[in-house]
C-alpha cells in the first residue's frame, strides 16, 4: 500500500527523545489554539449575526432557543479544542515520567542494590555499570518543528 503524502510516514520511534515529544506537544498546542480562536470567531460572528437579523415571528423565548441551538455546537467545539490544547501538557508530562525519570530512578535503585550485594572487589574490577538512561533536555534551545526534527533524523 503507497502513500500519497510526501512528508514522513509515522513510526513510534518518532516520539523517542525528550526533544521530539516537547516539539509534538508545542506544534499540536500550536494548531488546537489556532482552530479554537477560529471556531470562537465563527462563533463570535454567528451570535453577532443573529442578534442583529432576528428573525420576525419568533416569540422572545423560540429566538433565544434558536439562538442556543445555533451557536451551542460553536461553544462545545471550542471548548473541546481548548481542553485538547491543554492535554498536550499532560502528553509532555507522562511521556517525561513514563520514559525517563522513573526508569532512571529504579535503574539507579538497582544499581545501589547491586553495589550494597556485591563484595568490594579491588579497584581493577572488571563490573560494568548499566548504561545510563537519557535525561530530557528541556529548554535546551528555540523550540523546534516536529517535523523538521523527524526529518532531519532520519537523513542522519
Amino acid at each position: 500500500m503507497s502513500r500519497t503524502s510526501s512528508g514522513p510516514e509515522w513510526s513510534g520511534d518518532m516520539l523517542s527523545k525528550p526533544e521530539m515529544v516537547d516539539a509534538f506537544a508545542t506544534q499540536l498546542r500550536g494548531v488546537l489554539k489556532t482552530q479554537a480562536a477560529f471556531v470562537a470567531d465563527v462563533r463570535q460572528e454567528a451570535e453577532a449575526m443573529w442578534k442583529a437579523n432576528r428573525p420576525e415571528g419568533y416569540s422572545s423565548f423560540e429566538a433565544w432557543w434558536r439562538h442556543r441551538w445555533v451557536v451551542g455546537p460553536f461553544r462545545e467545539i471550542q471548548e473541546h479544542l481548548e481542553e485538547a490544547a491543554k492535554l498536550t501538557f499532560e502528553l509532555e508530562a507522562r511521556y517525561r515520567k513514563g520514559r525517563h525519570e522513573i526508569p532512571a530512578r529504579k535503574q539507579a535503585a538497582a544499581l545501589e542494590k547491586k553495589n550494597a550485594k556485591a563484595p568490594q572487589v579491588g579497584a581493577g574490577s572488571a563490573a560494568v555499570p548499566p548504561k545510563p538512561v537519557e535525561p530530557p533536555t528541556a529548554g535546551a534551545g528555540a523550540p523546534h518543528d516536529f517535523l523538521s526534527l523527524v526529518s532531519k533524523e532520519r537523513s542522519a
